[in-house]
Parts: structure tokens; sequence; C-alpha cells
């Protein structure tokens, strides 16, 4: 089996009113005929259906305060309450407190020590690098993961010559705000078959879009449908193509772009939405409540050990 983890930054499931929630003004038919005509909403979980489940997760794990990206993306990636931990929600970027349980292992990490193929199939710019090595840029929990265990993070060769997908999905953004005008450019339909291409040479895959997230602080409804839009139609083009034995998990690290009358994040329950064999799907979503289960759930099915 293979687990691909889409994880969409900032994205709760809020309530059916098309005033604030994108996703109760978006009719998502891809996503609506896997989830038997519901869209990502709170009142549409739990589900199981033929091919997808959804579940609803806390997020924020028994600690006050509204949920934030460094610990719960580091939850995500150790199964460890890390809020609890520390005392605190803390975020955007990984403080030292947060770094060090990922650096002390994560899934990244175990996959590799097991003999196992992952892999984060994003493509980062040239200035993404100079950022970091200068000491501008600070990595985001996800990166940080990956390159503390020894794997690389794809670059703009990686991305030019197919081996890595754009943060945007279609590439658009390494013309308009990168420059590069050569830069191989796909319909979200396009972005999602080769989602599912990449992912099938990994044992474990992850794909980081913070787009969602961005739009829930601007408070910007149309970009947010749009968003909403394209993720729609790479899910219908991943679909296409993906193997029904493997499973894709969509989830997040807390609420934010489902209620945009607030540029804050949310308390809201996340999504946690499993699309493969109902079987697979059933083992994974076995006792699974809140994010600290997510890790624990991927190494079950992966046979791997923390």
């Amino acid at each position: 089996m293979r687990i691909l983890f889409i994880f969409l930054d900032g994205v709760g499931l809020g309530e059916n009113d098309a005033q604030k929630n994108p996703f109760a003004r978006v009719r998502s038919g891809n996503l609506a005929a896997l989830l038997g005509g519901r869209q990502l909403l709170a009142n549409s979980a739990p589900f199981v259906g033929e091919r997808a489940t959804l579940l609803a997760l806390d997020a924020c794990l028994g600690v006050a305060g509204l949920p934030q990206s460094a610990t719960g993306q580091a939850v995500l990636l150790t199964g460890i309450n890390v809020p609890a931990a520390i005392g605190e929600h803390y975020g955007p970027k990984p403080n030292r407190a947060v770094a060090q349980y990922l650096l002390n292992g994560n899934l990244f990490s175990e996959l590799k020590r097991a003999g196992r193929s992952a892999a984060l199939l994003n493509a980062y710019p040239p200035r993404y690098f100079h950022g970091v090595d200068s000491g501008r840029r600070l990595y985001s929990a996800i990166p940080l993961a990956v390159t503390s265990a020894g794997l690389p993070l794809f670059t703009k060769e990686d991305f030019f010559e197919g081996r890595a997908l754009s943060a945007d999905f279609t590439g658009e953004a390494w013309g308009s705000m990168l420059g590069y005008s050569s830069a191989p450019i796909r319909t979200a339909s396009e972005a999602g078959t080769k989602l599912a291409e990449l992912a099938q040479g990994y044992d474990f895959s992850l794909f980081e879009y913070w787009s969602t997230d961005y739009a829930g602080h601007k408070q910007d409804m149309r970009w947010a449908v749009q968003q909403l839009e394209l993720l729609d139609d790479v899910i219908g083009g991943l679909m296409a193509s993906w193997y029904s034995d493997d499973l894709v998990l969509i989830t997040s690290d807390h609420g934010n772009m489902e209620d945009l009358s607030t540029r804050r994040h949310t308390a809201a329950r996340v999504p946690a939405m499993l699309i493969g064999p109902i079987g697979a799907r059933a083992a994974f979503t076995n006792g699974l409540s809140d994010l600290a289960g997510i890790a624990p759930a991927i190494r079950r099915c992966l046979a791997v050990e923390s």
C-alpha cells in the first residue's frame, strides 16, 4: 500500500453558510461524488461511502487558544500532542521547542529508517533556498521534518523536469510571481494526474497546499472560491489516474478558510478525508478523533514503527 497525504493548510469544517464559508458556496463536483453528494461541511461528517470516508478531527487537543500551524503540523508528523507538551499553540514557523519534536523523529525519518521511500512533492524556487541559507527564512514544520530526515527538498530543476509539482498545482505562479516564463504549465486536472504519477513512486508522499490558509487570512471570498474550484479539478484528475489499492489522505492543521468572517484561525474541527479501499480506510480511521491520531494511523497502514 502507498499513502498520498494532501495537506490543506487552514481548512476546517464550517457551517453551511455561503455568506462566510466558501465550501458552502462552491459545488465541488469531484469531491461531492466521493462524498455521496456532500460538501466539506461540518454537517457532512462522519460519512463512510463506497470510495471515501470523512471524519471531523479535533485540532485544539485540549489546549486553550486557537490552533496554530507549527504545532498543528508537528502533531500531524509525529503523533505527539505538541501543544500540550509545550503549553501552547504556536506558529506559524516552529520555535526551538516545537522544532525539537520534529528533529527527534517524524514520519519521514521513521520511514527512511525502515527502508521505505518518502518524499515531499512540492518544488521550491532558488530564492527559497537562498533565504534559508542566508538565515532570512525559517523552515516551516513540513520542510523541517523532511530535511531533518536527510531527505531532499525538490528544486526548480525537479519541477521543470517533471519530478515535482508547483505549490499552486498548475505552475502558473512560477511565471507570474517568480519570473520563469518557460515554466511548465498544467491545468488543474493535469496537475492531479501528475500528482498521482509522482505519488506512485513512493511508499509515502506529501503535498502541501498553503493557498487555502492564505485565502482565509485575506478574507477573500472570490479567491477562496477559485482555490476550491481548482482543488476540485485536481481531485478529479487524481482520481482518474489513482490506483484503487492505495490511500489518499486529505486533512489540515487548523480551521481558517471555512470562516471568512474573521482573519484569525478558528477552533473548528478539521476534515480527515480518506479515499481508497474500504478495509484500508476502516483500519486507518479506527479510533481516529484528533490530529494526534494521524501519524499513528499512517504508521499502522505502512507497518512502520515510531
